[in-house]
């Protein structure tokens, strides 16, 4: 059977074909995070596969404009777009939560299921995740974003007990010029703030370049890089039941302690 023609099912009496399907909530102008996660599969290719669904985001900002964009309606009719691709988990592949407060993707992930009866997750509640696995209290925090998004992001981790010892950002709202950001420039935004020493350096955009760069930082630094794209996709291995052991290159949080 070729690979286009694999399903879950041949529909001629064989047994189905084993694999899991991950759905992934995608703003409309993030030009990273499905090339980057499709490629970060590939050693599961083809029993695990990435699918995406768009809604418009364009820019991030604090004003009733910006926030409207993550209203719930736009995001439930993509999320029942991938539900009819029979999704084993949908996630929000986006960061939105660290500035508007996390509960407002514990009430989008409730939603989902709700409608779709398919497990859900995002990409800051599987950071939010991993910091606590992994016992971070003082977190490293590089984004592109605005001051007062990253403000409001760093009073958000401190209302969970987690103190933004250090942090670097590129002053950008656009959220299609996330991905300009070249992967030199934020290797030196974590280079900066590692020297306060923290548990762990975050980089918050699923837009942002940093996937291919965290593990090399990781062994530079001798600091976790927890990187936007690579996260949400440890999550929803996570959640489908898979190891992440093949994906150990990208990263820490695939290691043989990751689960």
């Amino acid at each position: 059977m070729q690979n286009g023609d694999q399903g879950r099912s041949s529909g001629s009496g064989d047994r189905p074909v084993e694999r899991k399907l991950i759905g992934m909530l995608t703003p409309s102008s993030n030009t990273v995070l499905e090339p980057y996660t499709t490629h970060m599969l590939e050693p599961l290719f083809p029993s695990v596969t990435a699918h995406f669904a768009r809604f418009r985001v364009t820019q991030i900002a604090l004003d009733e404009t910006a926030n409207g964009q993550f209203a719930l309606a736009p995001i439930m009719a993509a999320a029942e777009l991938l539900a009819d691709a029979k999704c084993d988990v949908i996630a929000w592949n986006g960061t939105s939560a660290s500035w508007l407060g996390f509960d407002s993707d514990e009430r989008l992930c409730d939603a989902i299921t709700a409608k779709t009866g398919i497990a859900a997750t995002s990409a800051i509640l599987s950071l939010n995740a991993l910091l606590a696995k992994l016992h971070v209290k003082r977190l490293g925090l590089v984004t592109p974003y605005t001051d007062d998004v990253q403000a409001r992001i760093v009073q958000n981790y401190a209302s969970i007990g987690i103190d933004v010892c250090a942090e670097a950002h590129s002053g950008l709202s656009e959220n299609f010029s996330f991905a300009d950001v070249g992967e030199d420039a934020i290797e030196a935004m974590c280079q900066d703030v590692a020297a306060a020493r923290p548990d762990a350096i975050a980089i918050v955009c699923t837009n942002m370049r940093g996937p291919l760069i965290a593990a090399k930082l990781e062994r530079r630094l001798g600091i976790p890089v927890l990187d936007s794209v690579a996260f949400t996709l440890w999550g929803c291995l996570a959640a489908v039941g898979v190891g992440p052991a093949p994906l150990s290159a990208f990263g820490s949080i695939f290691g043989p302690d990751a689960r």
